[in-house]
This record gives structure tokens, sequence and C-alpha cells, in this order.
């Protein structure tokens, strides 16, 4: 069985902390009895000094050392024995200037020269020291005699047997071991905590693994078509991939929800610059941070970014974090819209049908009751009245895009009953720089002024009107009029909130996004968009697009004394 590094990331993190606890287990050790051993030479080698200047400053030494021979029975060897009995020195020996010892512990050796140098004592110095002599290694002590003139007449060597900081440490080994063992299964007992909590943390994965799982995110984040934002606990962004910089306005460094250009603090368009931020600091106030901060709650929440329609889903992390995942809706909005407006389409071509083969009724009725100039009359009356109603509003509304709006428009209305009307101050000259934002937002106000009028039974001749207009060389205005039960006063901000409506929603998209998308297309322009009540009852959408108009001659008003009521097929003043 082969025996090599493990895989796991729990493992190799616990062999590193097994190893280093040892390591400081052997170091703190060796630490420790590197100053003991000195301290323990200090220690000894001063006990050796203070005998022998003990021996040295007592006056009978020096006395028996002048007047008396180097004997084994001699006094000073007497004495000095005495004094080694007591302090369990190894030897204390007294030796005149010649180096001649007059004590010794074997007293064969008393009367022989001195197997040290005692030059330096004999010189007047006190020296201390760990050496090895004729009885074993001991630390030593030596200091000169004096006689009461205070000449030197001797010297005084004490050795104390001295087996070093080693044979200690052996002998103190148990008691070592045992302290040393306690502090290692204490750290063996931390990494081995350590590293269950980290294998429950990594659920066992290895370094590569964990290595391929980091490059396989990076690559699924960064490769989906769907944005992520992932924030901590605190609301700051702890990732942002490609498609939600995108999505957010990030990447521009332009204002995600205005698209104004005011910037986001993402300057430089990378998700560094806006990791590590607080969520309202890199997003203006608005839905789109409330939604992706939590303070709305849902699923599948709508809400509009930069032009962009998104669906917003918010799911909770274990570390009180959470992650948004965000889906563009634009192009399936489109779509929807499209499809509404081919069902309108079909609408109005139903009731030109209708209205029609009721026409050619009448006209085969007359033909049969051989009425046939009354009949050439009918279809004169008719179609002038036809022509008439589109040239109308093909001559206040110079737009050809904008006035084929309202022409088919004019044919939905009449289906529901409701009457469309051109305001009479009515002149949109054929210079609007981008006629597809105007149909956008004023689709969108006939649209839901259509619903409300149509829906509000109460009015005898319910009707519709739309006011398009240059209020100065380059700025215009929309103003659309219904006899709905119009708006109440607490709800005129909201109804410009993404998602927000009173009306049933659809299979094929969601509710609530028109007059979002109304606001938002006029604050792009620079302009607004509100709603106040209509005298008489109903509401008033007015929306002001500044630079709307390209620069021009401006045009005279129309004269027209009474409003232009559009029906299907019959035009009434």
């Amino acid at each position: 069985m082969r025996i090599g590094w493990p895989r796991r990331v729990s493992a190799q993190v616990l062999l590193m902390q097994l190893a280093s606890a040892v390591g400081v287990t052997a170091l703190a050790t060796g630490l420790f009895l590197a100053p003991l051993s000195h301290q323990l030479d200090e220690q000894a080698m001063r006990r050796a000094l203070a005998i022998a200047q003990t021996v040295a400053l007592n006056p009978q030494v020096e006395a028996d050392l002048v007047s008396s021979r180097p004997t084994p029975d001699g006094p000073v060897q007497a004495e000095a024995e005495r004094v080694r009995l007591e302090t369990h020195a190894l030897y204390i020996v007294v030796m005149d200037t010649h180096g001649i010892r007059w004590s010794h512990t074997d007293p064969k050796e008393i009367g022989k020269t001195v197997s040290t140098d005692p030059s330096v004592a004999l010189r007047g110095e006190e020296i201390m020291q760990i050496d090895s002599g004729t009885l074993g290694r001991s630390t030593r002590g030596k200091v000169p005699l004096y006689d009461a003139s205070h000449r030197i007449v001797g010297a005084v060597s004490v050795g104390i047997a001295y087996d070093g900081i080693l044979d200690r440490a052996l002998r103190l080994a148990p008691s070592l071991l045992m302290y040393a063992g306690a502090a290692l299964a204490v750290g063996v007992l931390a990494a081995v905590w350590g590293s269950r909590r980290l294998q429950r943390a990594t659920h066992g994965l290895a370094f590569a693994d964990i290595s391929a799982l980091l490059d396989e995110r990076e690559a699924m984040l960064h490769g989906i078509r769907e944005g992520v934002v992932a924030l901590d606990r605190d609301g700051r962004v702890r990732l942002v991939n490609d498609e939600a910089q995108r999505l957010l306005g990030l990447a521009e460094g332009t204002d995600a929800d205005s698209g104004t250009g005011t910037g986001t603090g993402a300057s430089g368009g990378g998700a560094e610059d806006v990791t590590g931020r607080l969520l309202d600091d890199v997003l203006p106030p608005s839905r789109t941070t409330d939604v992706l901060a939590g303070r709305v709650e849902g699923a599948d929440l709508l809400t509009v970014s930069g032009g962009r329609v998104l669906v917003a889903n918010r799911m909770p992390t274990g570390d009180g974090g959470a992650v948004v995942t965000l889906r563009d809706r634009t192009e399936l909005e489109l779509l929807g819209r499209e499809l509404d407006s081919t069902h309108g389409l079909l609408d109005a071509l139903r009731a030109q049908d209708h209205e029609h083969a009721n026409r050619l009724h009448t006209l085969l009725g007359m033909l049969e009751l051989g009425l046939h100039d009354e009949a050439a009359g009918y279809v004169a009356e008719v179609a002038d009245t036809h022509r008439a109603s589109a040239e109308e509003i093909a001559d206040r509304v110079r737009d050809p895009l904008v006035s084929a709006l309202l022409v088919g428009k004019t044919a939905i209305a009449a289906e529901r009953g409701t009457a469309l009307r051109i305001a009479p101050g009515t002149l949109l000259p054929d210079r609007v720089v981008d006629p597809r934002d105007v149909v956008t937002v004023l689709g969108n106000l006939i649209d839901n002024a259509l619903d409300a009028a149509g829906g509000h039974r109460t009015v005898p001749a319910p009707f519709v009107e739309v006011e398009l207009r240059a209020e100065d060389d380059t700025t215009l205005l929309l103003r659309v009029s219904d006899t709905g039960p119009g708006v109440p006063p607490d709800a005129r901000e909201l109804i410009f909130t993404e998602g927000w409506s009173t009306k049933e929603r659809p299979p094929h998209r969601g509710r609530g996004l028109g007059l979002a998308l109304v606001r938002r297309l006029a604050e792009r322009y620079g302009g607004l968009a509100r709603v106040t009540a209509r005298a008489g009852g109903g509401a008033v959408f007015t929306v002001v697009l500044p630079e709307a108009l390209a620069p021009g001659a401006a045009s005279a008003e129309p004269v027209a004394p009474e409003p232009v009521f559009a029906v299907a097929g019959e035009a009434a003043r």
C-alpha cells in the first residue's frame, strides 16, 4: 500500500497543523533549555566563587598559611576540609604564591603544584569558570588570599561538581516530556477539531477539486445569459457576472435605471469596481435596487432597468446573504406587445369588415329598390367621410408612423364604443427624432385610456382625447385624457411603478410595465410623465419629451374651432 500526500484539504491541513505543533513544541523546549543552561552555569560558578571568597576572608587561614607547613594534617587542610564538608564542594585548594597545594581532597596531592595555572588569581584577580581537572568536570572559583598588610600570600580555588545542563535535562526528562506531551496533546486536539470543521466546510474536497470548482464557477457565471448578483449579509456586492453588469448598466458606468450617464460608482466598467461596495451605493434609488436588496418580496419580480424589462429572483444563502438572478425579458415583452398590436389590428380589421358589410348591405338594398342616385350619393359620402377623417389626422400629425398609429386606433376605439378624439391644438411637425419612442409612449397611453373609458359605462358617450404639439422648437408634449374613473391621488405615483396594475395579467407577459416604460423613456429624454385629474371626471396623462424634435422652422397652428372625432368609418363634428 502506497502512502502519499493526502488529497483532502482537511487531511492536508491536519498534517500541517500536527507538524507545526510538534515543531513548535520542540522549538519551545529548546528555547527553554538554552537560557536555562546559561543560568545554571552562572549560578554554579558564582556559588564556587562565593565559597572561595569566604575561605579567603578567614584570617585564620592566612595566618596558618604563613606560619605552618603544607602537610595532610596541617591546620590549613583541616579548615579547608571543614568548609568543604559543610558546603558540599568538590574540593577546596589553598595554595601559596608558588602554586603549592596546602589543602586538597586527596591528602596525597598536598605539597604538589596545582594542575591549572594560578597566575591570574595570584595577580589579584578573581575568576570563575567551568573546566575539567584531576577530580573531573567542575565549576571553579579562584580568589587571591591577602595577609593583614593586604599583600597576596596565596590563592584559594574552590570546585563544585557540575555535570551540565545535558545531564540535568536527562534527569528532568520525565517532567519535561510530561509538560511537552501535554502541550502537544492540546495542539493535536485543536488541530483535529479544526480539521473536522474544515472538512465539513469543504465537504471533503481536495485542493485540486476546489480549484476546478472555482474555475468552473467562473466559466459558468460569466458564460450564462442570466445576470447573477451575490450579496453578503450587510448588503455588499460580492459578485457580479458579465450579464448582470450589462443588464444593470454597470459595464458602461451609467445610471442603471435612468440611463442618463450619471454613473453608479462603477467607472471603468468592471466587477472589481463594485465588489465590496454597498448595493445602495452602486445603484440609484429605484425599484430595481429594492428588488435586489430584498426590500420587495416575491418570485419573478418585474423591474425596468435602463429601458430593459428584467425578471428578478432572490435566493437567501446560509450566511445571511443572497444571490439574485436577472433575466432579460425585453425581447419577450416586445413580442408580447407586438402580439397585442396584432390582436388590435385584427380587431380593427374585424370592425372594418363588420362596418363594410353593413355598408354593402345598405348599398345593395338601395340598388334593389332602384334608388340608384341615392346609392351613388351614399357611396360618395362614405368615401369622402373616411378620406376626410384620415386626411384630418395626417394634416395634424405629420409623422407617418404616428399618424398611422392614430388611424389604426380609431377603428379599435369605435369597435369598443369609444370615440378617439384629436384635440384642437394638436400639431406634430415632421421633425420627430425617433418616431418609435413616440409610438411606444402614445400607444401605451391610448391603450390604457381606451381600457379605462370603455370599462366606465357611467358616461353616456365615452371618449379619449389625444393632443400632440411642440412646446418649443425641440420639445414634444403628449397628452392623453379619458372619461374613465380617473386615478386616485394616492396612486398617481404607484401606477408608474413596475409590476403595479389593476388589470388581469395576460398569459404571455406581465402587467404593470407600460406606464413604467413610459416614465423611463421620458426620463431618458430628460423629461417627465405625470397623471392628473380631468375636469368632469377621468384622467389626464401628460408626457414631456425634450429634444424629441429636430430643430426647424416653427409651423403655423391649425385653425380648428371644434375637436375632430374619428369613429370607424364615420366622422362626427
